[in-house]
């Protein structure tokens, strides 16, 4: 062998002794963490085996050595909430550790409204972010990962985070509002670890031994176990997708001697189109591909040579966005709130022209209704609502892909792999969990699941039954005015039920939902809800925490009482009118709306047209109409049926 090869090879085998030799920690142990008051706390680690490590910290010093496998584990005996403190970590090296406070600390996890961060919603929470000078209220916000082999030990990445006013603003809006409410009310450091990734469902956060009682899902763990599997399905989606693909650009909106959006070009045979609104309902009918809006404004002195901001609402899918042949901005996909903000040069005095590119794969396209659409400079606005001149642009073949991807992020066990697994052994107060979105076009075996994932948690951290709270899913979509079906109302239904588990609180999200979009902007009371629960549960505090919950009817006659538990201080209605959102029915199960009033702390419902009536609904639908029944702390009541 020439020696050379030999030189690197010895060099490159004393580079890896001397890592194995290397004291490590997990992300989640570093500077400015909260660990949790009260309880026995573990710090973890690897080192060369039999290497001998030492721990200082907060008047403790503990000691052990590594384990054959290059683990070390020491466990600090129980603190009360303080700090800051410094903990002193030796091996082989030697580690510093600044900026540690003793409190409490929170998962909290989910898909999207939980990852929501606050810059999502500065501008309804201006004050709020500009306030956050807690620095005892921190996030450690875990990075978007996959893994479906194995559960994981470490995570690349992650850093604690302080709230002040320029790291807040990447804080989850719902872990932040409740974080902050536990802060205020007990004065002690609280943690937050924030695992979410949007768009997923509970199966993606459950570990293998959850899901093993769904024998169609651990024979999906078990194939997607399989790289040859993944790996193949994987290049037979993206051959299929580079067939469909144009060989080069054919959108006639940029290909043509001048581009749409270009400041000189003359617009020809445009047609014309309402802002907000879809194309599908404006004559573009069954549509996929790209639609050009434009419009021309008048803006006055007064408004330019400053920064603005342009509110386009929501735009179904992906949008590009121009002033004046210059690209004011885009987004890629339908969810977020598009706020544009636009330099101080952008806008003119006099005409201005407006130019936007909307690329929709599927569904209706368009400007979704009931958002704002306006530009803003100073205090002066321009409504842009009203008349747009439009064209097609681009039109896809909508034919269906034969393959499709692996999305890893919705496979079972893939992000309780990768995201969860490697933050068990730090010791938490609760968990609080706001998902259900991704799973509502199967509504039907989500109450076992959760069941599942709620004891699979559990049992993972080691805790016994620690505290576990979770949002109901809200009101959204079109409001039903008649009294039918729902898989949202399901996913409720589902939801409502995993409270027979010990320990766990429900926040009712009913009235802070918005019909367009998935993701409403109110995160600060159903941070507020959550943390009402979290009081009852984990703190022991006698308080109003929930709205309403059913518990039983007696038929008498023609009416049926409704008795309930959590009613506070009394029944009554979030507006003062009558209890709406009632439906009855007898027999056979055919719902008509009902009148109900409130009598003794119960609600009498009845209706002429059912004179025999055995079941009553209520806000049993995607978005009920004004569902007002609550107690008069103002939390309320959970939807609910009985005639399951």
């Amino acid at each position: 062998m020439p020696v050379k090869p030999i030189i690197l090879s010895l060099l490159l085998s004393i580079a890896l002794l001397q890592a194995r030799a290397t004291v490590t920690l997990p992300r989640l142990v570093r500077d400015s963490m909260i660990l949790q008051r009260d309880a026995p706390v573990k710090i973890w680690g690897w080192a060369t085996p039999g290497e001998k490590i030492n721990i200082q910290f907060n008047g403790q010093r503990l000691d052990t050595r590594t384990a054959t496998n290059g683990e070390w584990q020491l466990k600090l005996q129980p603190m009360k909430a303080g700090g800051p403190y410094t903990m002193q970590i030796k091996g082989s090296n030697s580690i510093q550790l600044n900026d540690i406070y003793v409190g409490d600390v929170w998962v909290c996890a989910g898909q999207s409204n939980m990852v929501h961060q606050l810059q999502l919603h500065e501008e309804t929470y201006t004050a709020d972010i500009a306030a956050a000078q807690f620095t005892q209220i921190r996030q450690f916000w875990v990075p978007t990962l996959t893994n479906l082999q194995q559960p994981q030990q470490q995570l690349p990445a992650g850093y604690w985070k302080t709230a002040n006013p320029q790291d807040v603003k990447q804080f989850s809006a719902v872990a932040y509002f409740m974080a902050l409410h536990l802060h205020q009310q007990y004065k002690i450091p609280i943690g937050i670890i924030n695992t979410s990734v949007g768009g997923t469902p509970i199966e993606a956060w459950t570990s293998e031994e959850g899901l093993k009682t769904f024998p169609n899902i651990t024979a999906t763990i078990q194939q997607n176990k399989d790289t040859a599997y993944v790996n193949n399905r994987n290049r037979l989606a993206a051959a299929d997708a580079a067939a469909g693909r144009p060989a080069h650009e054919t959108d006639p909106g940029l290909t043509g001697p001048l581009p749409w959006y270009h400041a000189d070009y003359t617009p020809k045979n445009w047609r014309t189109i309402n802002i907000p609104g879809y194309w599908e309902d404006q004559g573009a009918r069954r549509l996929n591909g790209t639609v050009w809006y434009r419009r021309e404004i008048e803006v006055p002195a007064s408004m330019t040579g400053q920064p603005a901001k342009l509110y386009l609402g929501r735009i179904v899918d992906a949008d590009y966005v121009y002033i004046n042949g210059r690209l004011a901005g885009s987004t890629s996909y339908q969810y977020p709130q598009r706020r544009y903000a636009l330099p101080a040069d952008m806008l003119k005095p006099g005409k201005n022209t407006i130019t936007i590119r909307v690329i929709s794969q599927s569904g209706k396209g368009g400007f979704v209704p009931d958002k704002p659409y306006y530009i803003k400079a100073g205090n002066q606005t321009i409504d842009l609502k009203g008349y747009w001149q439009y064209k097609v642009g681009d039109v896809y073949n909508t034919a269906p892909p034969r393959n499709t991807p692996l999305a890893a992020q919705n496979q079972p066990t893939a992000l309780f792999n990768a995201m969860v697994s490697p933050l068990t052994r730090y010791a938490i107060k609760g968990i609080a969990w706001y998902q259900g979105e991704s799973n509502a076009g199967n509504p039907g075996n989500y109450e076992a699941l959760l069941k599942s994932f709620i004891a699979d948690w559990r049992k993972q951290w080691q805790q016994g039954d620690i505290p576990f709270v979770y949002a109901q899913l809200p009101d959204f979509m079109e409001v039903s005015y008649t009294p039918g079906e729902s898989n949202w109302a399901l996913m409720r239904e589902a939801q409502l039920h995993a409270l027979q588990l010990p320990n766990t609180g429900m926040a009712v999200t009913m009235g802070l939902g918005e019909w367009n979009d998935i993701h409403p902007d109110n995160k600060k009371d159903v941070g507020l809800r959550l943390a009402l629960a979290a009081q009852h549960l984990a703190y022991n505090e006698n308080i109003v925490y929930s709205g309403p919950l059913f518990h039983s009817a007696a038929v008498t006659g023609n009416t049926i009482t409704l008795s309930f538990s959590n009613t506070g201080s009394g029944l009554t209605t979030s507006n003062g009118e009558a209890p709406g959102a009632f439906a009855i029915a007898g027999a056979d199960k055919k719902f008509v709306w009902a009148q109900a009033t409130i009598v003794n702390n119960t609600v009498v419902v009845s209706s002429p047209k059912i004179p025999q009536p055995l079941y009553v609904r209520y806000a049993w639908a995607d978005n009920p109409d004004q569902p007002n029944l609550c107690n008069r702390e103002g939390l309320p009541a959970s939807p609910f049926r009985t005639d399951q």
